[in-house]
């Protein structure tokens, strides 16, 4: 999966620093997604794990697979 990097515009101020940035609405959506994932993998992160073939099983039983 190739992850395609976010293309911001700057506004800079009278001298000439970097002040606001300026990125297309997908973009930002996608940066909160991505923020937002990552802030749930690091509250699960101490949670312990299940093989893959007992989480195959519980989703089918609850019939969601």
């Amino acid at each position: 999966m190739k992850v395609k990097e976010p293309q911001p515009q700057y506004i800079v101020d009278h001298s000439g620093n970097k002040s606001f940035v300026v990125l297309k609405v997908s973009e930002y959506e996608q940066m909160l997604t991505d923020l937002h994932d990552l802030a749930l993998m690091a509250e699960r992160r101490t949670e312990d794990a299940i093989p893959l073939s007992e989480f195959e099983r519980e989703l089918c039983a609850e019939g969601r697979i």
